[in-house]
């Protein structure tokens, strides 16, 4: 059987309602539109955990926090939890990954075969949030709100550094995947940390907003009493009382966002362009593991269920399935099944544990009841919350907070809790049997402080004397590359060489 090559380009914290259908008009991203035009584009689509880690793990298991143990940045994604990189790689593709997965612990491919850049992030436990101590702020790895009080024009930084190098490799890559030295079909995961903050942009990007109608936000801050007790809780973990946040401020992170959009467009244009350059087809697939606030509210980052933070980007071009909206609720869940049956390779051993669903039905104008689950327990938080997407309704419980019930067809920016409403006790009354089946939140909240202390002690114990960090090493051979005398020089130039002969 032929197997179809695949392309995954994964970006970090991109709001998904800025991609309404493909990238909204005013956002400078050709390439990005050009490709959301042969794709099957997902609406309504949901990360499974609003945080890097837990999101990237479930996206590529297929699998809920509460089921893969990752809840937080610091938390083990277990090497017995198959990926897609596994499945393809099972079923005889090359996988290889170019970027950023956060993946935490000392396995750092989880399936990948090959893997050629470091993370961006640490690999260890140090970054582990503790329930016992709620109102704790750790200073040297939590947010802050100077992301925006510094949001700016700069031509290099940390991140810029980061994804010049991850598309570097990406497009190398491609190219030496072209020579066809080896004959398996390959998956290649591209994965970006921008557009997520700090907030700072190269002036030619930054140049293209000077003009934008969107650097307010849609919904004005609001007063931090006025918020519901987990936004108070981002706030607090964000140290908001330490920051004068202006609309000087507001209006230059988000233009430097935006900036950082069509900066990642010319990324992935790039290679876009290599794919198409020689002449090699694949499937694509664009995602994001989370979204970001965007000053919406007063709101920044991620970390919350609502939709700045919880809705994502995704779209797939792939044959069979057409090209167009589908505005059926998915999960980022969905992408491992996704990918496997596009790729014609069985997921059975591992579906009663899989929760995720394949979304080529939906590319081939099929229809979808089942609800989108969502969890987030990590900073910020002191018991895990849960959300159900359904419909036009969205539904979050946490056993701390008020339940909230909104109808996002009416209010897409959930400003009416409607979970007190005589008149839709009807729909909240589905909503907490349908999350009552799927989660024992006393159970999931004792299981998360488990693991929580768990990981400090080792992290503790493992700082002391000789330290052996996770973190990957990129592995070059030099003397197998270029030219050397071990090789034949006529050889060497012809099978190195794509097309061959013109």
């Amino acid at each position: 059987m032929s197997r179809p090559n695949i392309l995954v380009l994964m970006v970090d914290q991109l709001n998904g309602t800025l991609f309404p259908d493909g990238p909204a008009d005013w956002l400078h991203a050709p390439n990005l539109k050009r490709l959301a035009a042969r794709s099957t584009r997902f609406a309504n689509a949901y990360t499974a955990s609003p945080l890097c880690a837990p999101g990237r793990a479930a996206f590529m298991s297929g699998q809920l926090p509460s089921e893969t143990g990752v809840y937080d940045n610091a938390a083990e994604f277990p090497s017995a939890i198959p990926t897609y990189a596994h499945h393809l790689r099972r079923a005889g593709y090359q996988t290889c990954l170019s970027g950023k997965m956060h993946f935490v612990g000392p396995d750092q491919l989880h399936g990948f075969e090959s893997r050629l850049t470091t993370d961006i992030y640490p690999a260890d436990f140090g970054w582990t949030p503790d329930y016992r101590r709620p109102g704790e702020r750790i200073d040297w790895w939590y947010h802050n709100l100077g992301s925006v009080t510094g949001a700016g024009v700069a031509e290099i930084s940390n991140q810029m550094e980061y994804d010049d190098d991850v598309a570097f490799q990406a497009e190398q890559k491609l190219y030496d995947l072209s020579r066809g030295h080896d004959a398996r079909p390959w998956m290649l995961t591209v994965s970006f940390t921008h557009p997520h903050d700090p907030y700072v942009a190269r002036k030619k990007y930054w140049d293209l907003y000077e003009d934008c109608d969107h650097l307010d936000p849609e919904v004005p801050a609001l007063p931090y009493e006025d918020h519901d007790p987990h936004s108070q809780r981002i706030f607090d973990a964000n140290d908001w009382r330490s920051f004068e946040i202006t609309r000087e401020d507001v209006r230059r992170s988000r233009r430097a966002y935006f900036a950082n959009i069509s900066y990642l467009d010319d990324k992935i244009g790039g290679i876009l362009d290599v794919l198409e350059r020689t002449r090699q087809e694949a499937i694509v697939v664009l995602v994001s593991d989370h979204g970001d606030m965007l000053g919406e509210r007063g709101l920044w980052f991620k970390m919350s269920l609502f939709e700045g933070s919880a809705r994502v980007p995704l779209m797939v071009s792939a044959p069979g399935m057409t090209p167009g909206q589908v505005t059926a609720p998915v999960s980022t869940i969905d992408l491992c099944p996704t990918l496997c049956e596009l790729a014609g390779v069985s997921m059975e051993e591992v579906m009663p544990w899989t929760t995720g669903e394949s979304l080529v039905p939906l590319g081939k104008g099929g229809a979808r009841r089942s609800p989108v689950a969502m969890e987030y327990a990590a900073e910020a938080s002191y018991s895990p919350l849960v959300a159900l997407r359904a419909g036009r309704w969205k539904y979050t419980n946490c056993a701390l907070d008020p339940e909230q019930l909104f109808d996002l067809e009416a209010d897409p920016h959930e400003q009416e809790n409607l979970a007190e409403a005589p008149e839709h006790a009807e729909v909240l009354e589905e909503f907490r049997k349908a999350a009552a089946l799927r989660w024992d939140l006393e159970t999931f909240d004792a299981e998360v402080r488990e693991s929580q202390a768990r990981r400090r002690v080792v992290y503790e114990a493992l700082r002391e004397g000789g330290y052996y960090p996770w973190d990957y090493q990129p592995l070059r051979e030099a003397s197998d590359r270029y030219m050397r005398n071990h090789m034949d020089l006529n050889v060497v130039e012809e099978n190195q060489r794509f097309p061959r002969g013109e």
